[in-house]
């Protein structure tokens, strides 16, 4: 199979994640089948093995030394470190080896190199964080000044981009380490331990001779991974591995035409999770040019609000539509829920642990670890419920931009906002709503159509009217003007006149900010993030949304011409909608105009469609009048109710007319 992706003009590759399960297996040498929980057990010996010589080379080459070599991509020559982790390794002479006796190959090697290289990589930021901070140490600490915000950011390499909370989480750190030890501590290194090891095979980093993947012909859905897995936790020879064949039904996000790579493999409780790259052509995202785009605020109870605008030609920008608004009450009031069960099981369990003070044999250490377990148990129900919530919310969106044609969706950037001030509860509500979560998942989405999602700073946007930029004023409601609140804006601008919901005028302003400031888009050559960076003055005067509804000073002439005409004070009694029926050729006929009824029973069969029969009738003229016959029953009342239990209703107004022949006779 080829692992090659063609691509037409206008189009870039993209590479995702498809989650799935491994439910059982195959062993090539036996022929014997294997369940899900055997397949786990083999995987984790494997794990095992490769977490273990992850973790010594993480204890030898965590100083600033190793990590300066190997984020410098230079080797001892001169040359350039290879892009694989395991390579730019064995390229420094960093190499791993397994316990004495145990009997590995090259490429059980390579999966535990791979590991260590990409956190040894990955600790170069943490490096240079840390060291920006401890050189602009504020004179107050936890209390940067403006200044010192300004200083700290340029002493940290992309720290104009970074979020606020990252560095006040360092700070937080350093301050407690100097507390602790009464000094401060001098690198990354000596301030955070060396990390752990995780318990997975990275097959992406062997070749053939250890995983080989291959999609069936007929079948695009159905992929066979074969690996090679030990036999035992501790092989002692080449004969105590074994091929393993497992096949693996793709889920429905994978596209047909896509080219899946080696998986990662995650055994955790008897079951392995199968992470499986592949990639795809997508249309490519402009960050530039867009005419139609999406707003979206934040919101917390309304966790997100979103509309369209358009751009025409001469720079007027529209708002199409009212908006929409994405509400997740119950769902954040089971999250609030779980996370206060949370907090009580972490008191319980530290007022456990500090009373049986490392004593395995304390009658409180059964109660301490059935607490443990639901503590673990409730944080998972809490991680379960913020992905859903975040894929939900991005999905929404991203169908939003989809419905509307728009091209961009522009996001408002709330990474550096700090939740203070506004009460205990409110402050952790916001600190703890999973935007960073849902921009991701909405970037992911959102790539799959060309649609370019851009982050828009946030300052003013639910402050300034959207369409004459003047501070609004807020109040509790539209019919309490009066009362303080914050849920509805009204512009005191009397030429202007604006006034809705706090959220849709927000993203009225996010969407013309971003179409007015899209020229100075900037694109992370490492993520591939859009960012519009800072506001322009001399662009935002012209963010603007034109109104659609003539203001009160410019409407027509309402000059009084002529005499008012009498309007009765006693209203008009409600009346049946349908014409008056024309009189009756008949005897019995339906009963004329009248009022409706005030039964709140609904007809009999009402939801039925009543159609006529030919020829028609309603109440038969020769019906028995006489008490010594039988009571007439007209067919008629089986097809449903009309004005009367017994009459055929007229047929519906959108029914096709009938077709009539007109006779035309000419002289000759």
């Amino acid at each position: 199979m080829s692992r090659k992706l063609p691509l037409a003009e206008g189009q870039v590759a993209r590479t995702a994640t498809a989650r799935m399960l491994l439910r059982g297996g195959v062993d090539e040498k036996t022929g014997e089948a294997l369940t899900a929980r055997m397949v786990a057990e083999r995987v984790g010996w494997a794990a095992d093995l490769v977490a273990g010589m992850t973790a010594g080379l993480l204890a030898e080459h965590w100083n600033a030394g190793d990590v300066a070599v190997l984020a410098g991509g230079v080797d001892g020559a001169g040359r350039v470190l290879p892009a694989n982790a395991w390579m730019a390794l064995r390229r420094l002479g960093w190499g791993a080896t397994p316990s004495e006796g145990i009997k590995v190959n090259d490429r059980i090697v390579r999966m535990a190199q791979e590991q260590a290289g990409r956190i040894l990589r990955g600790a170069q930021h943490r490096v240079q964080l840390t060291a920006g901070i401890l050189a602009t140490w504020p004179a107050e600490a936890g209390k940067r000044t403006p200044a010192e915000w300004d200083a700290v950011r340029e002493a940290i390499p992309g720290g104009r981009s970074l979020p606020g909370s990252v560095i006040k989480a360092r700070t937080r750190q350093i301050m407690a380490f100097a507390e602790k030890y009464g000094r401060f501590p001098v690198d990354v290194f000596e301030l955070e331990e060396v990390p752990g090891a995780a318990r997975m095979l990275v097959l992406a980093a062997v070749d053939r001779q250890q995983a080989t993947l291959e999609r069936a012909d007929e079948d695009p859905a159905r992929v066979l991974v074969r690996l090679q897995l030990p036999l035992r936790p501790d092989p002692r020879s080449y004969a105590d591995w074994t091929w393993v064949a497992c096949p693996l039904t793709l889920p429905p996000t994978v596209p047909p035409d896509a080219v899946p790579h080696l998986p990662t493999l995650r055994p955790q409780d008897q079951k392995v999770s199968v992470d499986l790259a592949f990639s795809h052509p997508v249309p490519k995202a402009e960050g530039k040019g867009h005419t139609t785009a999406l707003g979206v605020d934040w919101g917390l109870n309304t966790l997100l609000a979103a509309g369209a605008v358009r751009r025409d030609n001469d720079g007027t920008i529209t708002a199409l539509g009212a908006g929409a608004m994405f509400r997740a009450s119950g769902v954040m009031a089971r999250q609030h829920r779980l996370r206060r069960h949370s907090e009580r099981l972490h008191a319980k369990t530290d007022t456990y642990a500090r009373l049986i003070g490392g004593q395995g044999d304390h009658y409180l250490a059964a109660k301490h670890a059935v607490l443990t377990a639901e503590r673990r148990h409730v944080a998972d129900r809490r991680s379960g419920l913020n992905d859903a919530l975040a894929w939900s919310a991005a999905r929404w969106t991203v169908d939003q931009a989809i419905a509307v044609g728009a091209s961009v969706i522009y996001l408002e950037d709330l990474r550096s906002m700090e939740a203070k001030g506004m009460g205990r509860t409110l402050n952790t509500r916001l600190s703890q709503t999973v935007r960073g979560r849902i921009a991701d998942n909405m970037r992911h989405l959102a790539a799959e159509t060309g649609i370019a999602v851009v982050t828009v700073p946030a300052p003013d946007t639910s402050k300034h009217c959207p369409q004459c930029l003047v501070p609004l004023r807020h109040c509790k409601a539209p019919d309490r003007p009066t009362t303080p609140g914050w849920k509805w804006a009204i512009c005191p601008n009397p030429q202007c006149g604006w006034q809705g919901d706090r959220d849709h005028g927000a993203w009225r302003r996010i969407a013309a900010r971003g179409l007015t400031h899209q020229p100075t888009t900037t694109i992370d050559r490492a993520t591939g993030r859009m960012t519009i960076p800072r506001v322009i003055d001399t662009l935002e005067t012209s963010a603007v949304i034109a109104s659609t509804v003539p203001s009160p000073a410019g409407g027509g002439d309402r000059s009084k011409t002529g005499p008012t005409p009498h309007r009765s004070p006693r209203p008009v009694p409600r009346r049946r909608e349908a014409p008056s029926t024309p009189s009756p050729r008949r005897p019995a006929g339906q009963r004329p105009e009248g009022h409706a009824h005030t039964d709140p029973r609904p007809p009999r069969a009402a939801c039925r469609y009543q159609g006529v029969r030919t020829p028609v009738h309603t109440i038969s003229s020769s019906t028995p009048t006489s008490r010594n016959r039988p009571r007439h029953r007209p067919k008629g009342t089986a097809l449903g109710a009309g004005f009367h239990l017994h009459a055929h209703a007229a047929p519906p107004r959108w029914a096709d007319p009938p077709i009539t022949t007109l006779n035309v006779t000419t002289d000759p």
